[in-house]
């Protein structure tokens, strides 16, 4: 293993662990999307090696298998991503993704000074016709919601808490940018902006997630910022103590 995995919630059926930026969650699906480089491990990867009893939890997405995974982070997010162990608590867990039960709270820098204190972004998503990688706002695409609200501002970026209502791809990534102010390092959807606050990846961090359990007991699982996190916000003056 070439990366370390901090557990930060376990039962009988579930698991939640704090992903590291720049691991992805499981194998590229296809041959020309960005592909996992030899000899280094996946979370699906790491989570048969680790619950080997568990390999046959989780679906099929094209030809590649997925097991223990009930939703994703893209590469460079960091942050609380649930795993299921079990086959009950993969259905449990997909369920509550699919009725919208499942609450996820993501904490990301922005590039600028977003004037809004907090609000809504009601702006539907679909795929960029000239980009594969890419997704776009579009009339014709899926219904996607975002509430935010903004926690500092200082060295040209704001500080913002995000709750997506709505689960599609690069969302948060995508709303931000439709208001002019992308997340800070985002190659993707900012990539004629300079790196600010000594950020070398994506500014993502999916700070809690709320769950219930197979006891239908409700737990909400927080993932501590990670170093780069922290320091930046010490440079704008919002140290934090996890």
């Amino acid at each position: 293993m070439d990366f370390l995995v901090n557990v930060l919630y376990e039962d009988e059926d579930i698991l939640a662990i704090n992903k590291p930026s720049g691991v992805m969650v499981h194998p590229a699906l296809k041959k020309n999307e960005a592909s996992t480089p030899e000899n280094k491990l996946t979370i699906s990867e790491w989570f048969v090696k680790k619950y080997p009893n568990s390999k046959d939890v989780g679906e099929k997405l094209g030809e590649v298998e997925r097991p223990g995974i009930v939703h994703r982070l893209d590469k460079e997010t960091s942050g609380v991503l649930l795993l299921a162990k079990t086959k009950r608590g993969h259905e449990v867990l997909k369920n509550q993704f699919q009725n919208r039960e499942v609450e996820k709270v993501y904490h990301a820098f922005l590039y600028g000074n977003l004037k809004e204190d907090h609000g809504t972004i009601k702006l539907k998503i679909g795929r960029s016709k000239s980009d594969f990688r890419k997704k776009v706002i579009s009339r014709d695409g899926r219904e996607a919601v975002t509430h935010f609200r903004v926690l500092g501002r200082g060295g040209g970026t704001t500080f913002v808490e995000a709750k997506p209502k709505t689960g599609r791809t690069h969302q948060i990534r995508v709303h931000f940018r439709a208001l002019h102010h992308p997340v800070v390092g985002d190659k993707l959807y900012a990539s004629t902006k300079e790196l600010i606050l000594n950020f070398s990846r994506l500014a993502l961090h999916a700070r809690s997630i709320s769950f219930l359990d197979l006891k239908g007991e409700k737990q909400v699982v927080e993932a501590p910022y990670p170093k780069d996190f922290r320091e930046a916000l010490d440079t704008i003056g919002l140290g934090v103590v996890d």
